[in-house]
């Protein structure tokens, strides 16, 4: 995979809504998290029309990603949130202005969309971060998610990926003011699960948000075993609250698909488990997050028993959350319990 040059403070970084543009909603959201994003890494944000423009169609948001990357004086493109249809997006993207200048991609949930069409591309980008729920909400960043959003970006390196021992599944909501001061509800997490050999797997990254990758799936627009041979699987759940027998249905399908099979290792994050109109308790939340994780591990295990699995890793849909390498090496080391990736 192609790595994409990193950023320079004072360099120019494109902040786009390819999907939904949450901007639009919570402007002082918004405003607080461009203030912040330059404040902490030193790039210069740059909106482009569909930034805020709710509504925007599909075309439309493809010509901002495209004009971000004929850019020559933009260095990287942060998405500021997810969605639900940006499947319709990717069609209009030109591959060779990416393929000229490749940028570093940052965002998840929806933008798996684009995560995956620059992987067949050869580019390798990131998984995670995004402004309306990472960098402008709360008092501010949290450590974890600003040290990985760096290394994305800045800094490069090989970073270990550790547990902060808290998490929120959704925040204040945008339209409250204190969402502007004010962390969602904490609670404590747990020990990640483990499965598989007792042995150490690396290889480059792929996959994202499930509920996304069963849409590519139906569209073919998954690149091909062979292709994913070795790789480490990423696999995270969105706010949908998918269950855990609709995960366990999809991961059969990829194992009869033979892409279980391809690939050396899994990583799947901690899912969310409330929203604003769901809210169990904390011993039924624990419940549902089990069983998740034993759809995951039972699926994974029957048909690639030789993979290395790791659940519970604060990725995806959830705060504080780290960004993860997509189509860059990760290492999973099942013996000594360590997740390293190089940014």
């Amino acid at each position: 995979m192609l790595r994409p040059p990193k950023l320079a403070p004072g360099d120019r970084i494109a902040v786009l809504s390819p999907a939904f543009a949450a901007p639009a909603v919570s402007e002082a959201l918004h405003e607080q998290a461009m203030r912040r994003l330059a404040a902490e890494t030193g790039l210069v944000p740059v909106e482009y029309p569909t930034t805020r423009l709710l509504g925007a169609s599909a075309e439309a948001r493809a010509a901002d990603v495209n004009a971000a990357f004929a850019d020559p004086g933009i260095r990287g493109i942060l998405a500021t949130i997810g969605g639900d249809d940006q499947i319709t997006v990717t069609p209009h993207l030109d591959p060779a202005l990416a393929v000229a200048d490749p940028k570093p991609f940052v965002g998840y949930s929806d933008n798996t969309n684009i995560l995956n069409w620059l992987w067949r591309l050869g580019i390798s980008a990131f998984h995670g971060g995004s402004t309306q729920v990472h960098l402008g909400a709360g008092p501010e960043i949290d450590r974890i998610h600003l040290r990985s959003l760096r290394a994305a970006l800045l800094d490069g390196g090989d970073v270990e990926i550790t547990e902060p021992g808290m998490s929120e599944d959704y925040g204040r909501r945008w339209e409250d003011p204190r969402a502007l001061t004010e962390f969602g509800d904490r609670a404590a997490t747990g020990d990640w699960s483990w499965a598989g050999p007792e042995r150490r797997v690396s290889g480059p990254t792929w996959g994202g948000c499930l509920e996304v990758l069963s849409q590519l799936a139906l569209a073919d627009r998954l690149p091909t075993n062979a292709e994913l041979h070795g790789s480490i699987l990423l696999i995270e759940t969105s706010e949908r609250l998918t269950p855990a027998d609709a995960v366990a249905e999809q991961l059969r399908a990829f194992g009869e698909r033979g892409l279980l099979a391809a690939v050396s290792g899994v990583l799947v994050a901690r899912p969310p488990v409330s929203t604003f109109d769901v809210n169990p308790s904390p011993a039924a939340g624990a419940a549902l997050r089990a069983a998740q994780r034993d759809a995951v591990m039972t699926q994974v295990t029957r048909y690639d028993p030789e993979a290395v699995v790791c659940v519970g890793v604060p990725f995806g849909h959830t705060r504080p959350q780290w960004i993860l390498p997509y189509g860059g090496e990760m290492t999973l080391d099942r013996a000594a319990r360590r997740v390293v990736a190089s940014f």
